[in-house]
């Protein structure tokens, strides 16, 4: 069994939802009990939401059942009766939360500017491109320029029970902030309202039969992001980033966000990995190149710096629409099909650890 100074170390290991410290240095962490095999740990509640404690319970949890010698985990809330916790009582991401939705894949970057949505964007018609029915979810409410880059403007129509349906655009199901405001309208709500229309998108949307949601977060890695992230059965996160090292600064704190709340990545995509000249084919690493093979994740394609990626985006006819055949296009469709090779090797591994 271990002691109990070897278990507050573990519990060092997780961070406070939003914070950057671990939940032993913030004080939350109480009597630690260990006696025949089973752990109990006191957990202080403060004035955590229940959300933010049950996400703590099922981390602690996570962390100590895998300890050697350790046979049962009891965490206990205070002012909460106790409640024992074994590794199978641990909750399980369930798929079907959402209606309909098969797989939940978030696009998340570290920061702006990386061209997140561009790809999510076009990562959704890849996959519909290879036979998948798919969703996209603009989560970014506060920048919600998706519907630019799909070219759409229509308003989704209402459905029974307060339902609403999503707008049907290139083949994709489509729903974002940005089909219910106009372009002049600043987003300026707090985030328990943008939460909630999150939610909302979530649940209240006829989604339909679908294989694949993609759903683009916000940059960062803010109350929004970490949220979603804990709420939403996320079967696994895509990560953006170019190639220089300002980037990879950024990036790198969301794959920790991934981490955090046990998401499974499934890779990297470079973006603007280099700059074709539109009149010469002249390649440039302007931004350096290779710079997401250095976060050690597996990388799923490297997109280049052409100016038919941004014209398509700004007329609403994403390039891998308008021209099948672009190389761009071509990488796209492979970034799509290795996403969906690393989500199927996810589920045969999530399946053999349950055995």
């Amino acid at each position: 069994m271990p002691s109990e100074e070897e278990i507050r170390a573990q519990l060092t290991q997780i961070a406070y939802p939003g914070s950057k410290h671990d939940i032993v240095t913030l004080g939350l962490i109480g009597n630690i009990g260990i006696r025949d095999g089973t752990v109990v740990v006191h957990l202080r509640t403060t004035n955590a939401r229940e959300q933010v404690l049950q996400h703590l319970r099922a981390r602690i949890t996570a962390a100590l059942s895998s300890t050697a010698g350790v046979e049962q985990v009891q965490v206990h809330i205070s002012g909460q009766q106790a409640q024992p916790h074994t590794p199978q009582a641990r909750p399980l991401k369930a798929p079907t939360v959402v209606p309909g939705v098969q797989r939940i894949i978030a696009v998340a970057s570290g920061k702006g500017g990386v061209g997140k949505s561009t790809v999510a964007v076009n990562l959704s018609l890849a996959l519909g491109a290879l036979g998948k029915t798919v969703g996209l979810l603009d989560a970014d409410v506060y920048g919600p320029s998706i519907p630019l880059m799909m070219g759409t403007q229509a308003v989704p129509r209402a459905g029974h029970n307060k339902k609403i349906y999503p707008v049907e655009q290139h083949g994709i199901s489509l729903i974002s902030m940005g089909l219910f405001v106009d372009d002049t309208s600043p987003v300026i709500w707090r985030g328990p309202i943008v939460m909630g229309i999150i939610r909302q998108f979530l649940r209240d949307v006829i989604w339909g039969e679908l294989e694949y949601l993609i759903v683009d977060l916000p940059p960062g890695t803010g109350d929004i992001a970490l949220t979603l992230a804990q709420e939403v059965p996320l079967n696994g996160g895509v990560v953006v980033t170019t190639p220089q090292d300002v980037a990879l600064l950024d990036v790198r704190r969301g794959i920790a966000m991934f981490k955090q709340v046990q998401v499974p990545i499934l890779g990297i995509i470079e973006n603007m990995s280099l700059f074709i000249c539109p009149e010469c084919n002249h390649q440039e690493e302007i931004f350096g190149r290779g710079g997401a093979k250095k976060t050690g994740l597996p990388v799923l394609g490297e997109v280049p710096l052409v100016e038919d990626v941004r014209l398509g985006g700004d007329r609403g006819d994403p390039l891998i629409l308008a021209n099948p055949d672009h190389p761009v296009s071509q990488e796209f469709r492979a970034i799509a099909q290795r996403v969906m090779a690393a989500d199927e090797f996810t589920v045969q591994r999530q399946g053999q650890s349950m055995h």
